[in-house]
């Protein structure tokens, strides 16, 4: 008995330093699970960034006291599994709910996000919304796009600039102006000296 007991408890001080931290949680059941189901069932979970647990009813609200997925674990009956994570419910969800989709034999009793208590369909709900990563790809790409589109009018004026000095410079517009105003002032230089040469000759 004392034997029992003590494992008992370390199960509970396991589980219970699991769970934490966790914020949410969903808690499933299952029947003729063969072990290679159970191995794809758990590389599932890992790869959506959870843990998974089987579970004993009574040692579990224990195990999950004080923690934001209390509540899930208390009441529950015959066999019980929980998937639980400290990450993003909704890739849990997703991930949990197109494994069950072809393994019918898991199936899912209720969830859990930061203390509430949602239902089976309120798991479909929360799988079909968009994950974290989702989110925040399209509010980045949102933040970026009028950065973009800045970017992208300024290079094309500096492209366009550069073409114009380019096709000016090659037709002569540019370096031939300078010549041409010399051109224009040299006779007047010349009129002026000799406007000043004739009074000497008179005198």
């Amino acid at each position: 008995m004392a034997v029992s007991k003590a494992k008992k408890h370390a199960t509970v001080e396991f589980l219970a330093k699991d769970l934490a931290n966790s914020t949410s949680a969903i808690v499933g059941t299952f029947s003729g699970l063969t072990a290679g189901k159970d191995f794809s069932l758990r590389k599932t979970i890992r790869e959506a960034g959870g843990k998974y647990h089987v579970i004993k009813n009574k040692l579990a609200p224990k195990a999950a006291a004080g923690t934001k997925i209390e509540a899930a674990l208390h009441g529950l009956k015959g066999v019980s599994s929980v998937a639980y994570t400290e990450g993003d419910p909704v890739a849990l969800a997703k991930a949990l709910s197109t494994w069950v989709k072809d393994n019918a034999e898991f199936t899912f009793k209720l969830g859990i996000i930061d203390g509430k208590v949602i239902t089976v369909a309120e798991i479909g709900d929360l799988a079909a919304l968009p994950g974290k990563e989702e989110i925040f790809s399209k509010l980045l790409f949102l933040i970026n796009a009028p950065a973009q589109r800045l970017a992208t009018v300024i290079n094309a004026t500096g492209r366009d600039l550069a073409v114009v000095i380019n096709q000016g410079v090659e037709k002569g517009k540019f370096g031939g102006a300078a010549p041409a105003a010399a051109a224009v002032a040299e006779p007047e230089t010349q009129a002026e000296a000799a406007a000043t040469e004739a009074p000497a000759e008179g005198a």
